[in-house]
């Protein structure tokens, strides 16, 4: 008789704590994921819309020549028909070394088209083209706040983590001579950024 009660005493709490596991991952399962992609919509890229986000890149620290540079483009823009985008970026930056810092800036309009080819469920790829005018300054400089023409085109890839809001990776090939650390001289650069867009809906859509 004691062995079977001192039994039915250690299988009550065996059968509670199955009990308790069983709820809780059943109320795990029912909790909701966190959304990593959603369907391309396309009523975000229809005409009449706006466009606004921005851009980072070139973040870094040189440890050889202790320079940090960091640079982002605040953008906005209004689809002028299904697919295709004008609007304006500004050019922000800066770069700090040892013995003083210098500042970027810029305005950059731009044309923007989404490829209806390659489109995914949850994916865009979209082409652009910006020209505009940049400058850039370096403390006590004789070269102060030179101004620039900037002209270039980005490749751009968007995914979708809602119906409204896309993280974006483009590669920037950009020509400008607005930076005084090299002399005024002409260059072409090649860089990548990361970005996030948000499609807010016009006043008829």
């Amino acid at each position: 008789m004691k062995e079977k009660t001192m039994k039915r005493l250690f299988l009550l709490p065996a059968l509670l704590l199955a009990l308790t596991l069983g709820a809780n991952a059943q109320t795990l399962q029912d909790l909701p994921r966190p959304q990593t992609s959603a369907p391309v919509s396309s009523e975000a890229i229809q005409e009449g819309n706006w466009l606004v986000g921005a851009d980072i890149g070139n973040i870094g620290h040189n440890f050889k020549s202790e320079t940090f540079n960091f640079d982002v483009s605040p953008r906005a823009g209004y689809f002028i028909s299904d697919n295709a985008a004008i609007g304006a970026s500004a050019q922000l930056g800066l770069s700090i070394y040892d013995g003083g810092e210098s500042w970027r800036y810029g305005l950059t309009p731009f044309i923007r088209y989404y490829f209806p080819e390659g489109a995914s469920a949850t994916n865009r790829w979209f082409g652009e083209a910006v020209i505009g005018l940049a400058g850039s300054s370096e403390e006590d400089s004789d070269g102060d706040a030179i101004l620039s023409r900037v002209y270039g085109v980005r490749a751009g890839y968007a995914h979708f983590v809602a119906s409204n809001v896309a993280l974006e990776g483009t590669l920037n090939l950009i020509r400008s001579s607005a930076n005084v650390d090299i002399d005024d001289a002409a260059q072409t650069g090649l860089s990548l950024a990361v970005g996030l867009q948000i499609y807010l809906p016009g006043r008829n859509n």
